[in-house]
């Protein structure tokens, strides 16, 4: 159902060049209320800050694989996304993950022996260019209001994605983490619908954990982010009924 990223550039970019004042002086910046670079894209990268909020509107799962990355699923097969219209508009209310939101921006690094990042984008994304309308990136050579806010953003995702890389070294170290499964019934069909190729957390072990870890995971605020993955997968069993409706349902039940 889901892995990690395994490309070198991270999904949704196609490319990545810096934000410079030589080439992009008068580069501007315009909004769109539509993310078509996200139709077909079923599960999304999710750092820890976001589960609270996130656990209301989409099941929150952990890929496959021994580098587990949390994921926010907006469907429950490849290529399915259930909160977008064909255009890539949102079909209603629902949470949109920094990934999401983050895009076509990024902070890499420019070389491989220095730790500085550099707020880079996409150059492929309809979002960037020379346009006669939109706000202005750059002035006299600096980053204006919008770039400079833009940047904070970045940076505080990087700060996210490292306490999700530590809530998620926490997980493996007490070995919660688990195979999971979805066996899902319909009317009609013989065979369930089997979901598979994603982890959770393991009830069962969390119930049993020594005093010592549950107070280790209580005080240091990992207990309530557990709650809300495990909250959270009920609703995928509301996704499926969405793939229904919308018909974007496999002909023959996975198993």
């Amino acid at each position: 159902m889901a892995s990690a990223p395994s490309n070198a550039l991270p999904v949704f970019y196609n490319d990545l060049i810096p934000l410079n004042s030589q080439d992009h002086a008068d580069f501007r910046f315009r909004a769109s209320d539509s993310a078509p670079f996200l139709t077909n894209q079923h599960a999304v990268p999710l750092t820890v800050d976001e589960f609270i909020s996130a656990q209301r509107f989409v099941p929150i799962i952990f890929s496959s694989g021994d580098n587990a990355v949390p994921l926010a699923l907006m469907g429950l097969n490849e290529g399915i996304n259930t909160f977008l219209d064909d255009e890539g508009k949102l079909r209603g209310p629902v949470y949109v993950p920094a990934y999401v939101r983050r895009y076509p921006w990024m902070l890499a690094k420019l070389r491989p022996d220095s730790d500085e990042l550099s707020l880079c984008f996409d150059p492929t994304s309809p979002t960037i260019g020379l346009f006669d309308e939109g706000e202005a990136l750059l002035q006299d050579g600096k980053p204006t209001e919008i770039t400079t806010n833009i940047l904070k953003f970045c940076e505080d995702f990087e700060q996210a994605a490292a306490r999700t890389g530590q809530f998620m070294a926490d997980l493996k170290s007490m070995d919660l983490l688990m195979e999971g499964e979805v066996s899902i019934q319909t009317p009609g069909n013989e065979q369930p619908f089997v979901y598979r190729g994603f982890q959770m957390v393991n009830e069962e072990k969390l119930r049993d954990m020594r005093g010592d870890q549950l107070r280790k995971i209580t005080q240091n605020g990992m207990l309530p982010l557990i709650h809300a993955h495990l909250f959270s997968l009920q609703l995928m069993r509301e996704i499926f009924q969405q793939q229904i409706e919308q018909g974007k349902m496999p002909s023959v039940p996975n198993t």
